[in-house]
């Protein structure tokens, strides 16, 4: 933050207690908010009880040290001889906190996995991630409005919507994040390292709605459309932003239960379209998309269609617990006509085009959730740091102490087991992942998701009502225990996916043993 040169001493300060000139000092910087009393969220009277005094322990005892940023225009100037104890990071920077960051990122750890072209990217990823969907995240998390075409053009020009997708040809000839990776040497840990980076704005409902839809949506274009020109006009549309897209597969009466979908594909007499009718639920990012990847029944299997939004096509939102930024949509098919052309991958045998999309789905919902885990221990660890309860700061209490030894053994963990799987994809081919990687993804999404649950729960015990409360201090800490629960339902329930893991390891039990 920067503070006016001109220097005062405590003495000059402490004059400055009148009804006409209030000064404090918070960290060694003085403030003049004389004329700010009225439009003090908390009412003039908190700020003429620390009139003319240090009020950096009152301060702290009840806000982020962000705030000081939001009103750096009151700062007139700091104590002669003193200095700031506060350290702000700047866009782009590492936190100076214990584990906020993971351990291949903290000095003096080492790691194999990561190399120069990956902390590149982290820096630059965490740079546009401070920089530009941070600030509109909040904000729009807080009204509800989707992601600005804005924002979806930066992003593409960047080459962050085509980074998201993982490695692949759609990288061929793009610059990304202004060379900070190459094209041929992107790998799964910088696919990690953009879904992961990506988190840090912690807003749960924009965090989808921007572009959720896309990754795993199409996902499936890339490699299951047979049309080599229908893929790169797709492509090359939803890249550039001028189109969005979404997975369309849960309906009311199938979830994880994929095959039980009930919205039916039949074929016209002259084979040339298929006629849609059917319904689908809680489809992320539906409401704005112009393409629907839809998981549909063609009388003998799944199937899998490209429906473009036109006629018969009816989306509506649905509210949910978190944010409408998402775009959370109940969408209808009626009699909707499909060219045969956008089938994906094979007729009635449109499981395969699920299943492979879920390992790649349920991966980045991994990554997501342990960053945001990481985020809470984080918030935390500075709250604990500066909130006095009893006369003690809460970290002197080993009761406080308990809970975040619980919350970090928790987050390095799942960032360790994360990283061991993203190791495997990025030594099998796309078809390897699908054979061997399904049980363990599955496994690894529900133990973090489970997790998840305990970390928020040990969170709302720190913060208190601040845990609760959707703006100020405890803002990331409400905003991750009211929305953790979508990823322990989202691309499959925890429940079914402990079952998926357990499931493929019997099928490789020796019989020997039985």
């Amino acid at each position: 933050m920067e503070v006016p040169s001109k220097t005062f001493t405590r003495e000059e300060v402490a004059k400055h207690n009148t009804e006409d000139s209030v000064w404090f000092v918070i960290d060694t910087v003085v403030y003049d908010v004389s004329e700010f009393l009225d439009a003090h969220p908390g009412g003039e009277a908190v700020l003429r009880q620390v009139a003319g005094t240090d009020a950096t322990s009152a301060f702290y005892n009840l806000h982020r040290h962000e705030v000081l940023l939001k009103y750096a225009d009151l700062a007139i100037g700091t104590i002669e001889g003193e200095k700031q104890s506060v350290v702000y990071t700047k866009p782009g920077e590492l936190s100076p906190v214990p584990y906020a960051e993971p351990l291949w990122l903290t000095p003096p750890f080492k790691s194999p996995y990561f190399k120069d072209s990956h902390r590149r990217l982290q820096r630059a990823m965490r740079e546009f991630t401070d920089k530009y969907i941070g600030p509109e995240a909040i904000e729009h998390e807080r009204t509800g409005e989707y992601v600005s075409q804005q924002l979806i053009e930066r992003m593409s020009a960047a080459g962050v919507l085509h980074m998201r997708m993982g490695p692949g040809k759609h990288l061929q000839g793009k610059e990304l994040l202004g060379g900070a990776v190459k094209p041929e040497e992107f790998d799964y840990f910088h696919d990690m390292i953009m879904a992961q980076e990506a988190v840090r704005p912690a807003c749960r409902g924009f965090q989808d709605g921007n572009m959720a839809g896309m990754v795993i949506g199409l996902t499936c274009i890339l490699n299951f459309c047979k049309d080599p020109a229908m893929k790169k006009r797709i492509t090359d549309e939803v890249f550039s932003g001028q189109k969005k897209i979404c997975l369309a597969i849960t309906e009311a009466f199938a979830g994880s239960d994929v095959a039980g979908l009930r919205t039916t594909a039949k074929k016209t007499p002259d084979g040339k379209h298929y006629i849609v009718n059917g319904t689908k639920k809680w489809i992320t990012n539906g409401v704005f998309s112009d393409y629907f990847v839809t998981g549909v029944n063609t009388g003998k299997g799944l199937s899998v269609l490209l429906i473009e939004r036109g006629e018969g096509v009816e989306t509506k939102p649905i509210k949910t617990s978190y944010s409408p930024a998402a775009g959370t949509t109940f969408i209808t098919f009626d009699n909707v006509k499909v060219p045969v052309e956008n089938l994906l991958g094979e007729e009635n045998k449109g499981i395969y085009v699920i299943l492979s999309n879920f390992n790649h789905e349920r991966w980045t919902m991994a990554c997501a959730t342990i960053r945001y885990m990481r985020l809470v221990v984080e918030e935390s660890l500075k709250w604990a740091h500066q909130r006095l309860v009893f006369g003690k700061r809460l970290i002197d209490q080993p009761v406080i102490r308990q809970k975040l030894a619980k919350m970090i053994a928790l987050c390095e963990s799942h960032q360790s087991w994360l990283e061991t799987i993203t190791y495997q994809m990025c030594h099998m081919p796309y078809s390897e992942q699908s054979k061997h990687l399904g049980g363990p993804i599955g496994l690894l999404k529900m133990s973090c998701t489970r997790a998840a649950h305990e970390i928020a729960d040990e969170a709302v015990q720190i913060w208190g009502g601040r845990g609760l409360t959707q703006t100020g201090m405890g803002r990331v800490i409400e905003n991750f225990n009211r929305t953790y629960k979508f990823d322990a339902i989202l691309g499959g329930a925890e429940e079914v996916l402990g079952d998926l893991g357990v499931r493929q390891a019997m099928k490789n039990m020796p019989k020997a043993m039985l």
